[in-house]
């Protein structure tokens, strides 16, 4: 895509035809804002659509995945790998509405826009009960709650495009729009008259927030000046602003706590970054968070109100271009509304040059160094066939340095947080709100269109790898050719169990693993890569590991690696509580079914983790 001088995308990327139709006017305009990448599956309801997409002779793409729900995650994650500055997600009407819900109330909560084109009964139609027919309307009114509007006249494509893209670049979420078959193959009308009840709208997007006012600016800097022990909490609003981050840091004596949407905001390699925060998080993090006096939030809204420090211990400011976040998880007495890279370099110059406390930052250094060297320790530790912290930890020292990472919700969210060490030039995400299962094949896939000179890795539990992975990977077989550089490789941890969900179970219920609900068959994962054409890897034994990540990280192609790792792998919480320690000793006596592998498994890493601290 080209760009003008000034950045901004040419009003006019191709000219219409004079027999152009409401569809061909649709791609033109939505060009105007960036859209040339549209993730989805055909039905009639949006044959309009995919007809004009294929009268464009390739100047926009139709990206075909196996299910909605997947062009939803996608979409989102177009933006999030920066692929582009607008998602747009291409469905069919009824089924392929309701299909794609999930992937975009994704993108709603993790704030990424996207625009949402859903097919609709023919207006002549609409009211009478027809196949397909569902209020569409009303069943997008909350994911698309910014801007959502039903297309019906031909003289209405300007305006509904340019307030769609508008609205979600600058509120950063999902707007819709409903397009009745109908109406997509009526004759074009690119310019509406000049009379009353047409508009003329500009495709020129808004500028973004930039710097707080200059008094503001310095109350917060007066602020954490102060601190001698100060803390820095960074999620996703600080991507694009590491080299800011930094300086910050290194000028406050900060240690760095990470939401997981923000780890590719800091270098994790650093002693001074203790990695992730919350549930999933390292003990180092919580230590930062007790112990801390100033508290700085750079584009975070992790919402665990236990793991910020206690109030009325810390002093606050946060940073966030969304107003309606600031304060909302902690009593922060300063809130800068701006974008973080230039708000930080405001903070900075207010600041000045006087010298950081040290005492504080080599406190949390050594104590993140002892954690690193507990974690390794853990995943070396034996396991019954293979401890998947092992895969992690092997997995880190082989990334490339472009890698990109695809997460899925689970306990592969568990050992990516621990031993993961995302540093400059990577990218990695996964559905941080939501939290659902399955987006990580959907991101993997978004993610390697946008940069197909890049290698991949995908993160996968075998539960969500069963929800739609297994089918995404025809998607990965239809397209890997295209790719310059085909290296996607994707991990999938088989244990037969949703382990997360058990060990839910045990720690907050108390009550015992239920079978019928949590255990998984067995697949060969490894073999299904192998029918599609693409190479697979079995590992059911820990030497294996090394040589596997060789294979996989060079091979001529995408990879499935079906790595058959223990159940019992324990997950504990950087504060494990006395109630948790209760809870799941109460499901050992209620006869769970895996007691002995807890048992094995949970002394020596609950004597590991907990003897952790700086040696």
């Amino acid at each position: 895509m080209s760009v003008d001088g000034d950045g901004r995308v040419p009003a006019d990327p191709w000219p219409l035809p004079k027999d152009a139709k409401v569809a061909d006017h649709l791609v033109q305009r939505l060009a105007c804002w960036g859209v040339r990448r549209y993730f989805g599956y055909p039905g009639d309801g949006i044959n309009g659509m995919t007809s004009a997409l294929q009268r464009t002779n390739e100047r926009a793409h139709f990206v075909q995945v196996r299910h909605e729900e997947t062009a939803g995650f996608a979409a989102s994650a177009h933006v999030k790998y920066g692929g582009g500055p607008l998602g747009c997600v291409l469905v069919t009407s009824g089924p392929g509405a309701i299909h794609a819900l999930n992937g975009l109330y994704d993108a709603k909560l993790d704030h990424q826009p996207v625009v949402a084109l859903v097919g609709h009964t023919a207006l002549t139609a609409e009211g009478g009960g027809y196949y397909q027919e569902v209020d569409l309307l009303a069943l997008y009114k909350d994911v698309a709650a910014a801007f959502l509007a039903q297309l019906d006249h031909p003289a209405q494509v300007r305006h509904l495009v340019d307030r769609a893209c508008r609205t979600a670049l600058a509120r950063r979420t999902v707007t819709a729009l409903v397009l009745p078959l109908d109406v997509q193959d009526e004759p074009a009308v690119p310019e509406p008259p000049y009379a009353h009840g047409y508009y003329h709208t500009s495709s020129v997007p808004g500028s973004g927030p930039t710097v707080p006012p200059e008094a503001e600016v310095r109350r917060a800097a007066d602020v954490l000046r102060g601190g001698e022990r100060v803390a820095m909490l960074v999620g996703q609003g600080a991507l694009g602003a590491e080299n800011e981050v930094r300086e910050v840091a290194h000028r406050l004596g900060a240690g760095v706590a990470t939401a997981l949407l923000g780890f590719p905001a800091v270098d994790h390699r650093e002693p001074w970054v203790t990695g992730a925060i919350g549930l999933l998080g390292t003990r180092p993090s919580w230590q930062l968070m007790q112990g801390c006096d100033r508290l700085l939030i750079v584009g975070s809204n992790m919402p665990y109100s236990e793991f910020y420090p206690p109030p009325g211990r810390a002093r606050a400011v946060q940073i966030d271009r969304d107003g309606t976040l600031l304060g909302l998880r902690y009593p922060t007495e300063v809130n800068l509304t701006g974008d973080a890279a230039a708000t930080l370099r405001a903070l900075l110059r207010e600041l000045g040059p006087g010298p950081a406390p040290t005492g504080w930052r080599e406190t949390i250094s050594a104590e993140t160094r002892a954690w690193r060297q507990a974690q390794r320790d853990l995943a070396e530790q034996p396991a019954d066939p293979v401890n998947p912290q092992l895969l992690f930890a092997t997995l880190n020292d082989r990334l490339p340095d472009d890698a990109m990472i695809a997460v899925d919700c689970g306990t592969a969210t568990a050992w990516y947080a621990r031993h993961i060490q995302v540093r400059p030039g990577m990218l990695a995400s996964l559905s941080g709100t939501l939290l659902s299962m399955g987006g990580a094949m959907p991101y993997a896939l978004a993610a390697k269109f946008a940069h197909p000179d890049r290698p991949l890795v995908a993160l996968i539990g075998d539960g969500a790898m069963q929800m739609n992975g297994v089918n995404e990977l025809i998607t990965v077989a239809k397209y890997w050719r295209s790719w310059s550089d085909p290296r996607f490789v994707v991990l999938v941890l088989n244990n037969r169990d949703l382990a997360f969900v058990s060990w839910e179970q045990r720690s907050t219920e108390g009550t015992p693993m239920f079978p019928d609900s949590q255990e998984l068959p067995d697949i060969g994962y490894h073999r299904w890569a192998e029918v599609l054409g693409l190479g697979g890897e079995l590992v059911d034994a820990p030497e294996q590991i090394p040589g596997v990540w060789e294979r996989a990280l060079n091979a001529d192609r995408p990879v499935v690696v079906n790595a058959l790792v223990d159940p019992a792998e324990l997950m504990l919480p950087p504060h494990f509580t006395l109630e948790q320690a209760r809870n799941t000793a109460g499901a050992l006596l209620r006869g769970d079914t895996d007691w002995a592998g807890i048992i094995r498994r949970g002394l020596p890493a609950t004597l590991t983790t907990y003897r952790s601290r700086r040696r």
